[in-house]
């Protein structure tokens, strides 16, 4: 019985040391794969500054003058003239005006639970009415 009970242990101890084995298999796993996606983030971290580097202000005139762009200068520019038009007015927002005003009924807000239902059902009848045609 005493070897019995001896057997029974060492099985259950290699199924234990089996799993802790396991265990530790796929904690180093989970480790190696959060190391790489900080590796990534990093790298990702370090594409955006150099996205951001190329866009600044001097490296643009530069890649503008590469594909043979140039500053204006005075002749470049042509300005046409407008008659009527005055760049000094004030600028002034445009007034609204509501039905009332405008003659017609005036804005009220009516909305019911009953009459959202209803042309609710009022679509849902519409559809199955449509749908074969």
């Amino acid at each position: 019985m005493a070897i019995f009970g001896v057997a029974i242990l060492l099985i259950l101890g290699g199924l234990y040391l089996s799993q802790v084995a396991s265990f530790a298999i796929t904690n180093r796993a989970i480790e190696d794969l959060i190391s790489r996606r900080d590796q990534l983030k990093r790298q990702n971290e370090q594409l955006i500054g150099e996205i951001a580097s190329f866009r600044t202000v001097p490296r643009l005139f530069e890649r503008a003058v590469e594909i043979g762009f140039r500053p204006a200068s005075n002749s470049d520019i042509d300005y046409i003239l407008l008659e009527g038009y005055n760049p000094l007015r004030e600028a002034a927002p445009s007034e609204l005006t509501t039905r009332s005003e405008a003659g017609g009924a005036p804005l009220a807000y009516d909305e019911t639970f009953s009459g959202w239902l209803e042309r609710q059902f009022a679509l849902l009848r519409d559809q199955f009415e449509t749908f074969g045609k």
